[in-house]
């Protein structure tokens, strides 16, 4: 019989014990992925609001009047897919031009 010699590779329990190693980091970064996505959203909405106030002086020194968000698609001041949150969020115009979002109801 012939005797293989140096052999190299992986025994069954180092390839269970790198197993085990990646499954640890995924489950510790998965819920931080998570909590992440929630905070970029939220500041994703903050800054998608303030985008608005902007457009909606602009439109007032254009037009003259306070606009609603249907007024600011119409005339070009926004695009028809953005005229909500990332986070889904809905934003709002007061009769003041004061620019907001809420969330949408339930």
């Amino acid at each position: 019989m012939k005797r293989l010699k140096n052999q190299k590779g992986f025994t069954l329990i180092e390839m269970l014990i790198v197993m085990l190693i990646i499954t640890v980091l995924i489950a510790i970064a998965i819920p931080n992925v998570s909590k992440q996505t929630t905070a970029v959203d939220e500041k994703g909405c903050k800054a998608f609001v303030q985008m608005v106030q902007g457009q909606v002086e602009s439109f007032r020194m254009d037009e003259k009047k306070v606009p609603t968000v249907a007024e600011l698609v119409t005339e070009g001041y926004l695009k028809v897919d953005e005229t909500d949150c990332p986070n889904g969020d809905i934003v709002n115009i007061s009769v003041d031009g004061v620019v907001s979002s809420s969330e949408p109801p339930a």
